[in-house]
């Protein structure tokens, strides 16, 4: 199924990366994979990659996912901004 809609600038389903950021922790990938899997399933580990800050204090974690519909990234999204450990979603 596409959704072609005005309000929306991609055609789903699509790839599309998820971006989180934090405070640099043990637990902050599970964290983020956890969040994301709640709305894709079918996430492969090969679809996560993390990297630290220049200095360390911060990490990044990006997740390419298979976006079925602009409802599902604002639903991921909010999850993500939701828990106190993300600093910020992109």
């Amino acid at each position: 199924m596409t959704e072609n809609s005005n309000d929306s600038l991609f055609e789903f389903p699509c790839q599309f990366p998820i971006k989180a950021m934090g405070l640099s922790a043990d637990d902050f990938d599970l964290i983020v994979v956890e969040i994301v899997r709640r709305h894709v399933p079918d996430l492969g580990e090969a679809a996560v990659t993390s990297r630290p800050s220049k200095g360390g204090k911060y990490a990044a974690v990006t997740i390419m996912i298979e976006a079925s519909s602009r409802q599902q990234l604002d639903a991921i999204y909010m999850d993500l901004t939701a828990h106190p450990s993300v600093l910020m979603a992109l």
